[in-house]
């Protein structure tokens, strides 16, 4: 079975509930309300994938950090603080980014199953490394890279 990034935070939120922690609730419920907005912003409602949704919580972590700076800079730092532990509490949810090194690893394995020698198969690779990557690189890095190889 598997479990969306979605449903894992809202399986977290009742055991956040359970537990009493209530930093936990209502950052994730507020996290899942930003997701479930996304979700029904277009004419019809869609189901964000895990890197949609990895996409928002990256959103919300850096908008936490942003507000926590205005807090701080208004001198409201009891507010700057919760914003911060906010902050912290979401990154738990975001995978680390990737080093060079295992993006290379990924490209060249991309080069292999693609068969790719020329510009005209750069598309093929970069669907394949994008969708391993899944938001943990540069796009526009891996891109370079891509095109260097490509030559």
């Amino acid at each position: 079975v598997v479990v969306t990034l979605k449903e894992t935070i809202k399986s977290d939120i009742v055991t956040a509930l359970k537990a009493s922690n209530e930093l936990a609730v209502t950052t994730l419920r507020n996290a899942i309300g930003e997701i479930e907005r996304r979700e029904m912003a277009g004419k019809q409602r869609v189901e964000l994938s895990d890197v949609e949704t990895l996409a928002v919580i990256k959103g919300e972590i850096n908008k936490r950090r942003e507000t926590a700076k205005v807090y701080e800079d208004a001198g409201a730092n009891d507010r700057a603080v919760r914003e911060r532990e906010e902050a912290d509490f979401l990154s738990g949810y975001v995978p680390a980014d990737l080093e060079r090194r295992d993006v290379e690893a990924i490209i060249e394995k991309a080069f292999a199953d693609t068969g790719a020698t020329t510009m005209a198969d750069m598309g093929a690779v970069m669907k394949q490394v994008t969708a391993e990557v899944a938001g943990r690189y540069s796009g526009k890095e891996i891109s370079d890279i891509v095109r260097s190889k490509l030559g």
